[in-house]
């Protein structure tokens, strides 16, 4: 399935979509009410760990949820008060994996410890419901053997449990290329998954899912922005952190770039380092590291930033007025890291 939250443009998820890609890893109402109301046939999974109460009535009543995360006892009172013990739901228990090769580590926030997730899988299946483990090594990952370990903390948590499931979700993570960030090619990812799901011993059958994001859409997008204005080694851009460049910040990922050249111009061949600075008026708004660009570079000029497809108009905020909403769709390669 699709992790929505990572670039909820609805021309990207049509485009997945028709690719055959029918499931969606929607963490909110507003998610699932975009994914199912473009897509009535796709299946919709609620895969954040903590949600409002109206948020699971909603899932249940209007949109007909089945499959539900969470991670605290309190989680599972809420979903039994509202939903009722259903065999036809699905809630399935997320539990911390250890520190890895991760950009974002997504286990400081939520994830049962695994012998706490071994007590909360009994006591889903007393509810009667149906059961599965979800894990996320953190976004970005670059060490395949996350997965491995994690997959065999979810074989013991099984076995502790002594119950059987009907999920496993390995959730996401898997990484893309960007500059200086080099990570392993994702199908050594996918030889991983597939050897240690048939190593580990789970004593049950279940369905195998996985939710990624950033590996699907990275490179579904360039941004283009325009150059406001010059100071000798330092250019003024319509946009910043504050709307599609915050992983700049957040993750220190550099994406690739490139000078577009505008009605035949000729462009310098001699680069040299510029400092960005974002569209707002706000000292905190600049790219914490610099872009190397043709010298005679100026005001008006444009520049492309590729691989820029996830965490970044998902991200963006209005913040002092300004906000990135013209997309445009073009049939031409993605700029990507060399």
């Amino acid at each position: 399935m699709y992790a929505v939250k990572c670039n909820p443009n609805i021309e990207v998820m049509r485009a997945l979509y028709e690719a055959g890609i029918k499931h969606f890893d929607t963490a909110s109402i507003s998610e699932v009410a975009l994914a199912r109301e473009h897509f009535p046939d796709a299946s919709c999974y609620f895969m954040h760990p903590v949600k409002g109460r109206a948020a699971i009535m909603t899932a249940n009543q209007v949109y007909n949820i089945n499959h539900y995360v969470i991670d605290h006892e309190n989680e599972l009172d809420k979903l039994t008060e509202i939903l009722g013990e259903e065999e036809s739901r699905s809630v399935i228990v997320r539990f911390a994996t250890s520190g890895s090769d991760a950009q974002y580590n997504l286990s400081e926030k939520f994830g049962a410890f695994p012998e706490e997730a071994a007590i909360l899988l009994k006591k889903v299946k007393s509810k009667g419901f149906l059961s599965g483990l979800a894990f996320h090594v953190g976004s970005q990952c670059r060490e395949p053997s996350a997965y491995k370990d994690a997959i065999h903390t979810a074989a013991n948590i099984v076995k502790q449990s002594g119950q059987k499931i009907e999920y496993l979700d390995i959730g996401g993570g898997f990484p893309v290329s960007y500059v200086e960030d080099y990570p392993p090619e994702l199908e050594q990812f996918m030889t991983t998954v597939t050897q240690e799901i048939e190593r580990a011993n789970f004593g049950c059958k279940f369905e195998l899912m996985c939710e990624p994001g950033r590996a699907l859409v990275a490179s579904a997008i360039s941004l283009i922005v325009q150059v406001q204005l010059r100071k000798d080694d330092q250019l003024y851009i319509n946009d910043g952190i504050y709307q599609s460049l915050s992983e700049t910040i957040s993750g220190n990922i550099k994406f690739p770039i490139r000078h577009i050249k505008i009605n035949g111009n000729k462009v310098s061949d001699t680069s040299k380092n510029f400092k960005i600075f974002g569209v707002t008026c706000d000292n905190l708004d600049m790219i914490p590291y610099p872009f190397a660009l043709p010298h005679d570079i100026n005001e008006g000029d444009w520049i492309e930033i590729g691989q820029i497809g996830a965490y970044s108009n998902a991200n963006a905020s209005r913040f002092n007025g300004f906000m990135p909403e013209t997309f445009v769709t073009v049939n031409e390669p993605p700029l990507e890291v060399n």
